[in-house]
């Protein structure tokens, strides 16, 4: 039972592996050889410093480093033209959240977001949410480091277990501070909070470790997705891991196994040859699409 669960954690760190074009610096990041992957990112800076992707980079290799320094150095020139608030939610950047300069910059992205997109409702309500979407996945290098020992050795590392009880700590005390900052603000909606933050909240629930408190919480994300107010992504994720988790079929093909010669593949799906047109009514891409995207995996189900 504990390996099965290793595996199933495994392959859900798997899905944004593939289908992602890396530079050497990115190559070397992901094979966890960060002082090589940052060299790699300084002579492209000095090359050509208004690479704003590659020194979004580099702040992130430092960052995950825990040389904060150097890392808040590359972030201020990569954000400089920046007005998303994508660096508020990314897991790479954690170790900044403690540091005092972390607060500059929440402050000035959410003011060029704004002054881009329109004041948010609740501005504050956004900061939080985006802070628990950044703790949700801030051991996620770290696990995925992990997943790619036990590909290699058939066998997690010992370093694995703590690593893999903190995550579970982590989730269970980001879903508490969910639970009260939607009693005290209500549910996150791309309108009053953005389509970033108002994902936060489908995350969480989608880590937790109690099957209950996904179907609990289904009906909400589900309307959410048919009012155009949260992610459908998320939504079908959601809905398919509690099917499969109580083995039923799945929908929408969000939820992958590995088969006998160690590929990702989609677990069974409820009358495949109408997966597509389900997924359509929600707005999501062909399963055929997605499928070869994300684990390169071939799906010639024909369609009704």
């Amino acid at each position: 039972m504990i390996m099965k669960k290793i595996v199933v954690f495994f392959i859900m760190l798997s899905y944004s592996l593939f289908g992602q074009q890396e530079n050497k610096g990115d190559r070397l990041r992901s094979e966890g050889r960060l002082d090589e992957a940052i060299k790699a990112y300084k002579e492209i800076y000095q090359k050509n410093p208004n690479n704003q992707d590659n020194t979004y980079n580099l702040a992130c290799a430092y960052a995950i480093q825990y040389k904060k320094d150097s890392a808040f150095h590359y972030l201020n020139v990569a954000l400089n033209k920046d007005n998303s608030l994508w660096a508020l939610a990314d897991n790479d950047l954690y170790a900044l959240t403690s540091d005092k300069r972390w607060k500059m910059i929440e402050r000035q992205q959410l003011e060029k977001y704004q002054k881009q997109n329109g004041n948010v409702q609740k501005p504050k309500y956004v900061l939080k949410l985006l802070r628990l979407i950044m703790k949700d996945q801030a051991l996620d290098y770290q696990l995925d480091m992990a997943k790619q020992y036990f590909m290699r050795n058939g066998k997690a590392p010992h370093w694995y277990y703590p690593i893999a009880q903190m995550k579970k700590e982590i989730g269970n005390g980001n879903f508490n501070i969910m639970e009260k900052l939607i009693l005290e603000n209500g549910w996150p909606t791309y309108s009053s909070v953005g389509k970033l933050a108002a994902d936060s909240p489908l995350l969480i629930i989608n880590h937790h470790q109690d099957e209950a408190v996904r179907i609990k919480y289904l009906p909400q994300i589900k309307k959410a997705c048919i009012n155009k107010e949260g992610s459908c992504l998320e939504y079908a994720k959601i809905q398919d891991r509690i099917l499969v988790n109580t083995g039923k079929k799945q929908l929408f093909g969000m939820q992958f196994r590995y088969n006998d010669k160690r590929k990702l593949e989609p677990f069974p799906i409820e009358k495949p040859e109408y997966v597509d047109k389900r997924r359509k009514e929600i707005g999501l891409e062909p399963l055929k699409e997605y499928l070869k995207r994300k684990i390169n995996y071939t799906w010639s189900v024909e369609q009704k």
